[in-house]
Formats: C-alpha cells, structure tokens, sequence
C-alpha cells in the first residue's frame, strides 16, 4: 500500500465569519461542471422552493451522495448548526477510518493539555569541569521533542558552545533522546510507507530539513550532469554523513524527469535511480530517516567542528545527568505557532509528537499509550463520546482508527467555547486561499465558490479514505459545522463529493426570498493523488 517562518503568526484569514460575522458568499460558475449522466439526472431533484429550504438542503445532500459509485462505498455524514441542531445526516454514528481527520482530536486536545503558549526546548549540557577551553568529559544533546529543530538552529546552539570559551571535549558527544520512548512508529502503520516523509521515525531528538518541517527526513536534490550519458549529481540537505546515497541516476539527452528516491527497509542507504534531462533543473525528494537520534547527532556534531569545537570521542545514547548544566538552549515555536504548519500541511510527525508530548504532561511519559489516555480525557472534556471511538495514534497514518461524523460534530461545537478557539480555527485550511500557510490542503479546491475563504476544514486522505471536516458559514451568515467521511470507494472522485457538500453548506438560506441550487458546480480542481494528502507529495 502506497499512501501516498518559519511561519510564526498564525493565520487569520476569514476567523471573523464563525465569529458573528457574515462571509458573503461568491459567484458559484456553471460552466465547469460535467455533463450531467442520465443516472445524475434521475438522483438529482429539482431545486426546493423557499417554503422548504431545510428540506431542500436535505434532498440535494441525499442528491449529491446518491450519485453514481458513492453509494457503492460507505459514506457518513452529518451537519450541525453551532447550537447542536442537526440539519443533515447519513449514518452519522457509523465509525470508519478517519485519515488526517484524527488531526482534529490531537490538535484540539493538544491545545487543552499543553496550552497554546507551550514550547518544546532542545539544550546543550554537560556534568564535567571546564579547564581553560577543554571540557574534561562528556556534551549533552538532549531534547525534549522538537520538531522544527532545523541546522541552523544546531549551528546556533553550537556556536553558544563555542562562546562559552569550549574548544575540546575530551569525552563523548551524547545524544538524549529519553524525554519520549523509543518507539518511533505507531500502531499499524505500513512497513511499505517507512521510506516516505509522511510516515517519518518519532524522536525526542530530530532535525527537520525545511521550513515545513518534515521531521526526520533528508531532502535529496538530483541534478543532470554535464552531458547526456553522465551520471546525475546528488546533494543531501542538510549536510550529513547519516545517510548514504547510492546513485544509480543518469543524466539523459531529453524527456522528463523520471527521478526514484527511495530509503532501503531498515538501513539509511537511499538509492536514486532514474533519469533527469541534461537540461532540467533539480529534482527535490524527501526521505525518511532511521532513528533519527543519531542523525540530531550528526548535524550537531557538524557544527561543532565548524564552530572548532572538536569532540574527541565518538557518539552515544543516555540520558544527560541529574544536576548537569546548560550551555546552550533552543526554545521552539508556541504550540499556537506550530499548529499552521501541522494542520495547514497535514503533518503526521507534529501530531505523534504533540500526543507524546500530551503524555510526558500529565503523567510523566512520553509514549503512546500515555498521551493517548490524557488526549481521551481532554476530547470527552469537549463533548466527544470517547466510549464511541477509538484513536490509536494522533495523525489518522493508523488503520486501526475509528471514528464517526457525530463525534467529530461533537468536538467542533465544543470546541467553540474554548479561549483557544480562534487560533486553532484560523489554522484550519482555509477553501480557495492559495497561499500554502493558509488554504494549505485546501488551497486548490472550491476556488470561485461559495466556499472559498470560507470553509475551515480538515482534510483526510488514505487509499480508499477521504474525509472533510470543519465549519461553514451560510449564505446567511449561519455557522454551520459538518463532517464527511467516505471509505471503500473504488473510480469515485470523492473529494469533489466534500467539495459539492461544503458549497452547498456555504449556499445554504433559510430566509423565505431565496432559493437552493440542487448539486453544486465545483470548478475543475486538480485534486492530486486520491490516496494521500496533497501536502505529503507537496502537490499542494
């Protein structure tokens, strides 16, 4: 199975229409969508009239979920006015897998746990006597599960080292990683993904290699040689000796760029294969990392020499002593901060950590197990029934989660009442924006809508899985919440199925001079790969 800045103010695009604000709704084209086939025709009604337009709403959902190939999956569904008032449902209280939909549990409970102003602090310590500028033992690395920890900010720590007056370091570089537990991937998830950014290794220490912040991951950039024939040149970023790269590429006269990155099972040998025109520019990759401990360790160690600081001794892993003092501190976004990155882009990493880091909060432990019963405790704070469903990580990577639209309408209406409300809902991806840090997954889809800069949602995408999930603000200025989810479906386009849902929510009248539309036109999207997040392949 193939699933296939630093941004530090958080989003507030459109905050101001769940807030009591009306969002004008914009003109929906209707030359965009595709002919109408004889069984769309039969399922679809003819617009409701004004004297019924929760009815009307109600027929033209059933239209929308009727058409050909949705019925033959499971489709779930259920809207909600922000009082609790049920417009709309379809099996509601069936629990199916989720996707990145579970995003919202972890994120929204993160917020409850840690708090919006917490941070996670990487540090350099060390329990040894400092003569003259040699440090007569051992260096402590030691982090606490930051995952925007980028080289720069392990050259900014060594540079501190360094103007501590720190030239040698007569014992071993350490590398603590003890704040979480060892276990770098959750339950069920694919031993086929492992190679692939979104299902990166969880350590308490890591680097990310960009301002996404793709923990424990490498990019590889390929470039064409000189001449047809040659073989490719290949740069790892960032700079580090972790990983080793074979490099099967070749540089050819013409075509496209046909470049595979791929990390072997269990080693940190990356092979790239393929071929890259003489004259195309280079081909950027993301990879996983195994036990991306040693590679924080690396990196540091890097900027250690370049700082001339120099470690006589090899690496290795323990925990930092009790009483040992600080040399050098990185604190690391808010959590307020970091959750543009984590929803906007969907990242898998920032929620396994955050649930960890939930853990190592209200029990001391920063394992799964731990930061899913404080995440289960904070959810049914917020409305969830956490008896109906079952969440064995916190980014929707796991074929064992189970979930069902009524909950996650339970937790976006509770959710409304929280001082934190505002941040976590501007972090939302936003329909039609087309900056990344803020339309993020649903940057390229409801453009020219309705929906557009209005609906706040999450998305979710396995094979065969997709959901929807967020809030909507009616033509009259209703917040409305819903949640989508759709699985088992096979030759169905089921994101332009959200897409008509979350239009004709943002369509949607009750005053009596109005009318509805029957199924929504969405405009031609180009939706990326069915079976994983746009995000994950950078496609959005």
């Amino acid at each position: 199975m193939r699933l296939s800045t630093r941004h530090l103010v958080v989003a507030g695009v459109s905050t101001l229409s769940l807030l009591g604000v009306s969002v004008a709704p914009s003109v929906v084209p209707s030359v965009l969508r595709a002919e109408p086939t004889k069984r769309d025709l039969a399922a679809a009604p003819a617009s409701a009239t004004a004297a019924d337009p929760i009815d009307g709403l109600r027929r033209d959902l059933d239209a929308i979920l009727n058409q050909p190939g949705v019925p033959e999956g499971h489709a779930s569904v259920q809207v909600r006015t922000a009082s609790g008032e049920v417009l709309y449902e379809r099996e509601a209280s069936e629990r199916l897998l989720p996707a990145s939909n579970a995003k919202l549990f972890s994120s929204a409970a993160a917020l409850e746990v840690l708090g919006p102003d917490h941070r996670l602090t990487t540090s350099v310590l060390t329990a040894a006597a400092q003569t003259g500028s040699s440090l007569r033992g051992d260096l402590y690395l030691r982090g606490q599960g930051d995952p925007t920890m980028l080289a720069k900010d392990y050259d900014d720590l060594a540079a501190k080292v360094a103007a501590s007056g720190i030239q040698t370091v007569t014992g071993k570089l350490v590398a603590d990683d003890t704040w979480y537990d060892a276990t770098r991937l959750g339950n069920s998830w694919g031993w086929d993904d492992e190679p692939y950014y979104y299902s990166g290794q969880i350590s308490a220490l890591t680097v990310s290699p960009d301002q996404d912040y793709d923990a424990g991951t490498v990019i590889v950039e390929t470039r064409p040689g000189a001449k047809a024939g040659d073989p490719a040149r290949t740069t790892v970023v960032p700079d580090t000796g972790y990983v080793r790269i074979v490099n099967q590429a070749t540089t050819a006269a013409s075509g496209s760029t046909d470049i595979s990155v791929e990390r072997e099972h269990g080693t940190n040998t990356i092979v790239v294969s393929g071929t890259i025109p003489v004259t195309a520019s280079a081909k950027r990759t993301w990879a996983t990392v195994s036990e991306p401990t040693g590679y924080a360790a690396d990196v540091f160690r890097r900027a250690l020499k370049k700082h001339g600081v120099r470690v006589l001794g090899g690496t290795s892993y323990a925990a930092t002593p009790a009483g040992a003092r600080s040399l050098a501190t990185h604190e690391s976004m808010t959590l307020a901060q970091l959750l543009v990155p984590f929803l906007k882009l969907s990242n898998n990493g920032h929620a396994e950590v955050l649930v960890k880091e939930m853990g190592r909060k209200a029990s001391g432990k920063g394992t799964w197990s731990a930061g899913l019963t404080a995440m289960s405790s904070a959810l049914a704070g917020l409305g969830v029934n956490t008896n109906s469903l079952r969440l064995v990580d916190g980014s929707g990577l796991s074929r064992q989660d189970f979930v069902a639209p009524q909950q996650i309408t339970n937790l976006l209406i509770g959710a409304r009442g929280k001082a934190w409300f505002p941040t976590w809902y501007a972090a939302l991806p936003i329909a039609g924006e087309s900056d990344r840090f803020v339309g993020g997954t649903l940057r390229s889809r409801m453009p020219d809508t309705a929906a557009a800069g209005n609906v706040h949602a999450k998305t979710g995408s396995l094979t065969a899985v997709s959901g929807l999930s967020g809030y909507v603000t009616s033509a009259d200025g209703e917040p409305l919440v819903f949640s989508v989810l759709q699985n088992y479906y096979l030759n169905v386009n089921a994101k332009q199925v959200e897409d008509q849902i979350a239009i004709r929510l943002a369509e949607f009248s009750r005053k009596a001079t109005k009318t509805v539309r029957g199924i929504p036109a969405v405009p031609r999207t180009a939706y990326g790969p069915s079976d994983v997040e746009c995000a994950w392949v950078k496609a959005c």
